[in-house]
């Protein structure tokens, strides 16, 4: 695949950026400049004395809220502890190999996907997470992963951009080249210096030759936190990849809000739909960072979505619902009608797309 160095960034972020200037001088809207933004008028990304705000609303995860959260006992403690549910795996790595356009969990939000003969890895996490143990196995190795073109990363939270996951990945394929919101270009630079990457924000078209697969950066309703001083200075998102016969939506993190509609307008209906289902309890924490599987049926719903497959739930426990509680209610939904294309992978198990659309 031969793609323009030029359009890549090793060692500079800022060329990428265009600033357009409110009236008020703490409020700017940035985009990436190089690329198409397909929503007609949009100025790029509102930032607020340099933080990101969640298009329109500056948002931040309440400190009080957290502490809420740690000094409450979670009135599903006792279901929790005795519920040992994980997700399958089916072992082996030979779909790394296959020609076949497919889909492949490797568990919480990280999926191989080939389109067209195009190779991505989403939001790689494939170890433990600092303290947070990995409940669950990948399908093979993970330096065993290779032949991948892209890594598309929807935000920077440590369970979706996870350092050696992403030096791992690199090593094992030093041609591939990441697509990823704005200003994650220091993060990733940090991780390894040499890994070319693009930045885009909302509504923007990534610049990728040949252009087998069209893949855009699209709204999630989120928020960034990596360190101590970091609140909101890097961007989150979803993508949408499209080929002549599929239109794929991969969601990240995201609470409810109006940009599912506005995808479905520009780019939609969606073929198949990648949802978080887990970390959603307490709702009063969670609620405007992640969706519950009823909200993710209905974002599913608004996306005019063909085949629903879960993600972000029994690989870590990061919240307070029981683990087998997404699959359970994704199941009961399923039963009464309102969801019609549920698909519950194991992880490992290749899904083939021209079987499902």
């Amino acid at each position: 695949m031969v793609i323009p160095s030029s359009i890549y960034h090793h060692n500079t972020v800022n060329a990428t950026e265009q600033t357009l200037q409110h009236t008020n001088n703490h409020i700017r809207h940035v985009k990436n400049e190089r690329l198409e933004t397909i929503k007609p008028g949009y100025r790029g990304n509102k930032t607020v004395k340099g933080r990101f705000a969640n298009g329109e609303e500056v948002y931040a995860p309440d400190f009080s809220s957290v502490l809420k959260w740690q000094l409450s006992q979670n009135p599903q403690r006792q279901q929790k502890k005795h519920d040992t549910y994980t997700p399958a795996v089916q072992e082996g790595c030979d779909f790394i190999n296959d020609t076949r356009d497919m889909l492949v969990w490797l568990g919480h939000a990280s999926f191989f996907l080939r389109l067209n003969g195009v190779t991505f890895i989403t939001d790689p996490v494939l170890y433990d997470i600092s303290m947070v143990k990995r409940k669950v196995g990948t399908p093979c190795p993970p330096e065993q992963l290779r032949n991948i073109d892209f890594l598309l990363l929807s935000h920077a939270h440590r369970d979706h951009l996870d350092k050696k996951s992403v030096q791992t990945i690199y090593q094992s394929n030093p041609a591939i080249k990441a697509l990823a919101p704005l200003r994650a270009g220091d993060i990733l630079r940090g991780i390894n210096p040499n890994l070319p990457y693009q930045e885009a924000g909302w509504f923007q078209k990534f610049d990728l030759v040949p252009d087998s697969v069209e893949v855009y950066f699209m709204p999630a309703s989120h928020w960034h936190r990596r360190g101590l001083l970091d609140m909101n200075k890097v961007l989150w998102g979803s993508f949408v990849l499209k080929t002549p016969t599929l239109t794929l939506y991969f969601a990240g993190d995201s609470g409810m809000n109006s940009h599912f509609e506005e995808i479905e307008n520009l780019l939609g209906p969606m073929d198949v739909c990648l949802m978080p289902v887990g970390a959603y309890k307490p709702s009063f924490l969670m609620q405007k960072s992640h969706l519950n599987p009823h909200e993710a049926v209905k974002a599913y719903n608004l996306l005019r979505g063909g085949t629903f497959i879960p993600m972000h739930y029994g690989t870590y426990d990061l919240s307070d619902e029981p683990p087998s509680e997404p699959v359970r209610l994704l199941e009961q939904i399923a039963a009464s009608g309102m969801l019609q294309g549920l698909r519950i992978p194991a992880i490992g198990e290749p899904v083939l797309l021209n079987e499902i659309t």
